[in-house]
């Protein structure tokens, strides 16, 4: 008998056959295994045909097993994958926003939108239609800051006796007391006139020298009746400050076909006014009539003078350098160099001082006509003068004089078949001219309840974004070569932002440096240039829209309020023009904003390069920390882009890109012009491309980088929300904010 095979040799015989068998069971020839052992005797002695059928069945069996085991493990782990990313999408994706800010956001969405329109038909008509007007555009979020700006005036709060917050609040209340003003009447305006040295409507009047009454207007009052003198920066490199001489500002609207038709019957109105305003002064109605009909005339003719800026464009003559001597040999009858000197003080002046004159054919006329009333009709002249001063001034008055002007520009309105203009509350008017005067006062006690710092540090992560978005989409334009690609992206990369406000608006330390006068502070006040020729041009309803120039270093000792609200105004008039000449007069390390930090107006300066954006802008319904992020990529990030792209402006122009793909380049640009053409506007009407193509492709291009930064943070980041409620997905979303914060309120005839 052979032996029973050891233990040991028990698991090489049952996987002799199992397709894997270790070295160790695998024997060498002469018979001895690698173990050193000798190989069992009974297994040598077998036939392989007796031992194939027992040891090839229970590995086939084993294969079996082995390959269902394979398979049931990949199902699970397939149905565990599948379950997860249920679970993801479920917990990760868009979930409503069920905050304040987001239920009053929705609020305003469902009043502006209109649901009986399908979005694919008239997209804008679903999100906008049942808009009122300019409800929801920019003029609206404006109304907003001018609100929170007069629930910071009228708080009870102590200020140390003679601070800036101390006389603006003084100034803000003087403007609102009605009352007092009622009681003052023409007091106060009688006071300016016999300080001008009176005028012959009212008998009593000293004739003056004519440079000397100009004199006192321009500077004293800051009021120009036959020209515009400003500090503005040169329209062209190196845009170093300059005195300007541009065209007046006119009371009567002469300037459409249609209004010429009509001029008699403007006349009549305007004349009417006019001999209101001279009956209110105590003036002899006879007298007044006279002087009212001879002043329009003056004006009537200067207007003759004007020409047009298409005409001087296509002339090219924008404007002329020239010398004030240059200038007092062309134009005479003006005294430039002292008029110049008292407004611009203490800015040395000489003969030889280079002026930027916008339409120097109309100084000439303008001149001539002078030379002429004064040799005939001097007192004709102080009147004019006079009246342009109270006509201006008067909405500063008592009610009776503000109702005459009311009843002017609607009658006007009516004659030109303009819409009516509504009427502001008088807080409104207040708020703006406290702004005006008192702008670092402010703008500190502004940026502090509107603009927190996780407000501003959300949006400047979205600016990343957008900025990140456009240096990436510039590597995909077709029609640009590479080197002008590289010079675009650099341009990109090198440009700063401000967002919120100046940086002396976050340190209030700062901002009371400017009512002190022991020396310079970085602070800046803005004014509109309409404002600083007019003094009360907000208040007569004649406001400019466009941002003013920024200001350094006043003196608050300059200002003296009270005892009547038209002396408190004043006063504050000139110590503004002290500052204007000031911070042109010294350095200033920043950036000069030119936009309040309450406004809502985004720019770039190309001569800082920077790009601004304001924090009266970035607020609802444009920018919300707490919004869906689809929201403030549609509506601030698709700002943000369009003030991006002024960048580039340049290269769109005839010439501007001379090494670019000129054909690609056009059939881009014929591409969009036709778009745009297909638009229809309310009215009936269509875009007018070609006045406003250079805005059409900063819109549309900033819609696409928006929108591309949206998709990207889509994919890359988690916990998007949407509104509740509104059945919009985060796309939809995107495109139905943005539609909020497109410029609608603009009239047809600006397209």
């Amino acid at each position: 008998m052979h032996p029973l095979p050891e233990p040991a040799s028990l698991p090489s015989l049952l996987l002799s056959s199992g397709g894997w068998r270790p070295e160790w069971g695998r024997t060498r020839a002469g018979g001895m295994s690698r173990a050193g052992g000798m190989r069992p005797p009974w297994n040598q002695e077998r036939a392989p045909e007796e031992r194939l059928p027992s040891a090839t069945e229970p590995g086939r069996q084993w294969s079996m097993v082995r390959r269902m085991l394979t398979a049931g493990l990949l199902f699970s782990l397939l149905l565990g994958f599948s379950l997860l990313l249920v679970y993801i999408f479920r917990s990760c994706g868009p979930g409503p926003c069920m905050t304040p800010v987001c239920w009053d956001l929705l609020a305003r969405y469902l009043a502006s939108g209109n649901t009986s329109v399908a979005p694919c038909t008239d997209f804008f008509n679903f999100a906008c239609g049942q808009a009122k007007g300019t409800d929801y555009s920019f003029q609206a979020l404006a109304e907003e800051n001018k609100k929170r700006l007069r629930r910071i005036l009228e708080a009870p709060g102590s200020w140390h006796l003679g601070s800036g917050e101390e006389k603006a609040f003084q100034f803000y209340s003087s403007c609102m007391d009605t009352d007092a003003i009622e009681a003052a009447g023409a007091a106060p305006l009688r006071q300016v006139i016999e300080e001008l040295g009176g005028w012959r409507i009212s008998g009593n009047w000293t004739s003056l020298d004519f440079n000397r009454t100009l004199r006192l207007l321009m500077s004293q009052y800051g009021y120009f009746p036959f020209f515009r003198a400003y500090l503005r920066p040169r329209p062209t490199p190196p845009y170093t400050p300059v005195i300007q001489i541009d065209q007046p500002e006119f009371d009567v609207p002469l300037k459409q076909e249609k209004e010429q038709k009509i001029y008699a019957q403007i006349v009549r109105e305007y004349l009417t006014y006019l001999n209101q305003l001279g009956t209110l002064l105590g003036g002899e109605p006879n007298k007044v009539q006279e002087h009212a009909f001879l002043s329009i005339s003056i004006t009537s003719q200067l207007f003759q003078f004007l020409r047009p800026l298409e005409q001087r464009r296509a002339q090219g003559k924008l404007f002329q350098m020239v010398t004030i001597d240059q200038l007092q040999e062309m134009a005479p009858a003006i005294d430039w160099l002292s008029c110049l000197q008292a407004t611009f003080t203490p800015m040395p002046l000489s003969p030889s001082q280079l002026l930027l004159v916008h339409d120097l054919e109309y100084l000439k006329n303008m001149s001539q006509l002078v030379e002429e009333q004064l040799s005939i009709h001097r007192d004709f002249l102080q009147s004019h003068m006079i009246l342009g001063l109270v006509r201006t001034l008067s909405p500063a008055l008592d009610s009776k004089f503000q109702e005459a002007r009311r009843s002017l520009i609607q009658k006007l309105g009516e004659l030109t078949e303009r819409p009516p203009m509504p009427a502001r509350p008088r807080w409104m008017k207040c708020v703006e001219e406290t702004g005006t005067f008192f702008e670092p006062t402010l703008a500190t006690l502004f940026v502090r309840e509107a603009f927190s710092p996780s407000t501003q540090s959300a949006a400047m992560e979205l600016f990343t974004a957008i900025k990140n978005a456009l240096v990436s989409r510039l590597r995909r334009i077709p029609w640009m070569d590479e080197k002008t690609r590289k010079e675009a992206q650099n341009r990109v990369t090198q440009l700063q932002v401000k967002m919120g406000a100046p940086e002396w608006a976050l340190k209030p330390s700062l901002a009371r440096q400017e009512y002190n006068d022991v020396g310079p502070c970085p602070c800046q006040l803005l004014i509109s240039p309409q404002l600083l020729l007019s003094p009360l041009t907000r208040l007569s309803g004649r406001q400019s829209v466009h941002p003013g120039r920024s200001l350094t270093n006043p003196f608050l000792a300059l200002i003296q309020l009270g005892p009547s609200y038209l002396q408190s105004f004043l006063s504050c008039v000139r110590s503004l023009r002290a500052r204007i000449v000031q911070s042109f007069l010294q350095s200033f390390p920043y950036h000069r904003w030119q936009v309040s930090p309450w406004g809502v107006n985004a720019y770039y300066s190309i001569p800082d390069h920077v790009v601004v954006f304001p924090a009266g802008l970035l607020q609802p319904p444009f920018f919300h920390p707490g919004y869906p992020r689809a929201v403030n990529f549609g509506a601030a990030g698709s700002i943000m882009a369009h003030e991006l792209l002024h960048i580039f402006y340049q290269l769109l122009l005839p010439g501007g890109c001379p090494a670019c793909d000129t054909r690609a380049l056009q059939g881009a640009l014929l591409c969009l012009k036709h778009h745009y053409e297909t638009i229809p506007l309310p009215n009936g009407t269509f875009f007018n491309g070609s006045r406003t193509f250079l805005e059409n492709a900063a819109d549309i291009g900033g819609l696409a980088i928006a929108l591309q930064a949206y998709s990207k943070r889509l994919l890359w980041h988690r916990g998007e929300t949407i509104l509740p409620n509104l059945d919009l997905s985060p796309q939809q979303l995107f495109f139905r904010s943005y539609a909020q914060s497109l410029p609608w309120h603009r009239s047809a005839s600006s397209y």
